[in-house]
């Protein structure tokens, strides 16, 4: 019995690898060409190449060595007496690869069946990752998706994981992660922008602005407002919904901080979120105007580093005031807590959320503590709203904010936040 189930396993594997072969051949052969400068490996070949590396895989490791080596051979010689001016290996090493596959399908068909789908799909997305490559992203793009790599595989993984008393229990691997969720909301923020365009784009963009700044957001959209590029309504709706990122970004840090520890911070935020979601949706509906002169930049920088150095250097501030402060009871900490808000909400919120997570405060307190940052830092938005967009404008967002707030404060005051 033992014996039958051996032999399926191997022939499920060998239908597998037949299968992977026929699928990335299938995408060469519709590459290959005819007449005398066809490209030599095609669908049949693709086919043997995948076949021959699981009968080589079952036979003994030996011989799926001398098969992968003489599959790279004859791949070599095929681009050596290739007639084509294209100096490309893609279909060479595919070739190789897909030997590769047909051995791996012999003990892990499931996941040799995914690697020749996503092969086969690469192979057939040439145009649009060239496209992609060479017209849509641009120099700084590319620079900054590597520096936001580097930062995510090199950085991130050298630094203490260990908490520091004196951080508010935060470690530095917990400040870089919050750092760099900051630089992700910026890209995904630019990236809404490429995509959508400022015009259609404009609420999508206040709301993955208010992931980095919602500050910073409703200024940037009062400015539009004021210098008339952008509809009164439409300027407000995106100032809104930035508003909105900001309970999101509660739980996205929860997250970060504690993973363990989100449930408790979910009825607040999504409380939080549903009154400015509400307002901005109101408003986009309202407003059958679209925007007047809203320039389109292509390209253009995707990280801005030094504000994401600003945020770090106020997370670590914040969070070493909130500790100082907690040591001096929930009044102290509760003021503290209202006085780093002020210039962002980031810092003693991330702070308060460690200390829960390391359970140096109760629930109810760190609720209290996370409202009060936001309220105050609603103040400073206000009069940055006013600033930038005038009286009517920061008028509009103050009730916005207000209306948010109460409804928040309500909840926490009967109960059902804690």
């Amino acid at each position: 019995m033992s014996d039958t189930v051996w032999w399926t396993s191997q022939q499920a594997g060998v239908a597998v690898a037949l299968g992977a072969g026929l699928l990335i051949g299938l995408e060469r052969e519709r590459r290959k060409g005819r007449g005398q400068d066809r490209a030599s490996a095609g669908l049949r070949t693709f086919m043997v190449a995948a076949l021959a590396g699981a009968v080589a895989q079952t036979v003994s490791l030996w011989l799926a060595v001398m098969t992968l080596a003489g599959v790279g051979a004859l791949a070599a010689l095929s681009y050596w007496r290739s007639r084509s001016d294209d100096p490309g290996l893609t279909t060479e090493l595919a070739l190789v690869a897909t030997a590769l596959i047909g051995m791996q399908a012999v003990s892990q068909p499931e996941l040799a069946a995914a690697c020749a789908a996503v092969l086969a799909g690469v192979l057939a997305a040439k145009e649009r990752l060239h496209h992609f490559a060479t017209d849509w992203l641009s120099e700084d793009e590319l620079h900054d998706g590597l520096l936001l790599a580097a930062l995510a595989l090199v950085l991130l993984p050298l630094l203490p994981a260990e908490p520091l008393a004196w951080l508010g229990a935060l470690s530095p691997r917990r400040v870089a992660m919050l750092v760099l969720l900051i630089l992700l909301m910026q890209a995904a923020s630019h990236l809404g922008q490429r995509l959508l365009g400022p015009r259609a784009g404009l609420p999508l963009s206040g709301l993955l602005g208010g992931f980095v700044s919602s500050t910073a957001t409703v200024g940037a959209m009062g400015s539009l407002v004021r210098n008339g590029q952008v509809p009164l309504r439409l300027g407000l709706c995106a100032a809104v919904l930035s508003t909105a990122a900001t309970w999101v970004q509660v739980l996205a840090m929860a997250a970060v901080v504690s993973p363990t520890h989100v449930l408790p911070w979910i009825p607040m935020a999504a409380l939080g979120v549903t009154v400015p979601a509400l307002v901005g949706l109101i408003l986009w509906r309202l407003d059958g105007q679209a925007p007047q002169q809203v320039e389109r930049t292509p390209g253009g920088r995707v990280l801005r580093l030094r504000e994401a150095a600003l945020v770090a250097a106020l997370l670590v501030g914040g969070a070493v005031l909130v500790h100082w402060a907690q040591q001096r009871g929930s009044a102290g900490l509760l003021t503290a807590t209202a006085i780093a808000a002020l210039a962002d909400a980031h810092a003693p919120v991330a702070a308060l959320l460690s200390m829960y997570r390391a359970e140096q405060v109760a629930l109810g307190l760190g609720v209290a503590g996370v409202l009060v940052a936001v309220s105050v830092n609603s103040l400073t938005r206000t009069v940055v709203a006013t600033v930038s967009g005038g009286p009517r404008f920061g008028a509009l967002v103050a009730g916005a904010l207000l209306c948010n707030l109460s409804v928040v404060w309500g909840a926490w005051a009967l109960g059902y936040l804690t």
